[in-house]
């Protein structure tokens, strides 16, 4: 017979854990078996040709074509980024013409392919056969351009993804934006700052914690978004593995060789992503901490005063 006296070791919360969940171990186990029958059915498939795709893995039109695709994706993402920062001040702006203008922009580059753009830019010169710089109706013409030497592959192809970037960027920042409280900028604004100054220095640094995570989504989808280029001749990696296997016949190992690549410049970019999101969160970071010791610290008085209870000094 248990003497009353004695406390219950069962009762002790010193002793206390989290039940097993045998459950999630069972699903560990079937997605790393399933993980692994796929793993193993692809590397030793002979339709993949993994002999091929080592071959042309790093041959110098693959590398060029890559080049080509990583500045496609930073020269376009630099420019929609900061064109996607003017549409975004714009649609929060006071003036209804800014409001308009940046709501129209966006209105109509979200709601059209980007093919389709990439297409209208590259076929620019069937619309307008020369570009000329002047007054409006009645003035005079300063400079004209033939547009076939100003929309080239290249040109077009930045035009292209750089000013449908800047349609998501917009809608993008303009939400990192709202989600900072608007007692910041009246406070700054009541120590004498001007608006500009205000977005920059306190307003924009807030904002980055939820701008961030989606623009990372946004430069990888830039990444796969610069294979639509092909369409137009630019030779990206995709039009050079086309080129490749246009005249080996290669269809499967040479599209292997493009898509081993792009997943290897979106986890290095995952990877970048994760560090900047880490950067910016500094802040909330420190106050989960700070709320967890409180609750650590009340969490070891109560597993102590059973320990006090039998020692009889409680």
């Amino acid at each position: 017979m248990t003497d009353k006296t004695t406390p219950d070791p069962r009762r002790n919360v010193e002793f206390a854990h989290a039940p097993r969940n045998y459950g999630r171990w069972v699903a560990w186990i079937v997605v790393l078996i399933l993980a692994a029958d796929v793993i193993i059915s692809v590397a030793l498939n002979p339709n993949f040709e993994w002999h091929v795709v080592a071959q042309w893995f790093t041959e110098a039109s693959v590398i060029k074509g890559l080049g080509v695709t990583l500045g496609l994706t930073v020269v376009s993402m630099v420019l929609g980024t900061l064109l996607g920062l003017l549409l975004a001040v714009g649609r929060l702006s006071q003036s209804l013409l800014l409001r308009r203008l940046s709501g129209l922009y966006v209105w109509f580059f979200r709601g059209t392919p980007l093919l389709v753009q990439l297409l209208f830019w590259y076929n620019m010169s069937t619309l307008f056969p020369h570009v000329a710089l002047g007054l409006p109706f009645v003035g005079p013409t300063f400079a004209s351009w033939n547009t076939n030497d100003l929309i080239t592959p290249l040109t077009a192809a930045i035009a292209g993804l750089a000013l449908n970037e800047a349609a998501y960027m917009a809608e993008i920042i303009r939400a990192g934006l709202l989600s900072v409280d608007n007692g910041q900028a009246e406070t700054a604004q009541a120590f004498g700052m001007s608006r500009g100054r205000a977005l920059r220095r306190i307003i924009i640094p807030q904002a980055m914690r939820s701008i961030i995570p989606p623009t990372g989504n946004q430069l990888i989808s830039m990444i796969k978004a610069t294979s639509l280029v092909s369409v137009i001749a630019m030779g990206d990696l995709l039009y050079s593995v086309q080129t490749i296997y246009n005249r080996t016949f290669e269809v499967v190992p040479m599209l292997m060789v493009a898509v081993i690549w792009y997943l290897l410049i979106t986890s290095v970019l995952n990877v970048g992503q994760s560090f900047i999101e880490r950067f910016y969160s500094k802040g909330t970071r420190r106050t989960v901490a700070a709320k967890r010791r409180p609750a650590a610290a009340a969490g070891k008085v109560v597993a102590a005063q059973p320990n006090l209870a039998q020692k009889g000094e409680l």
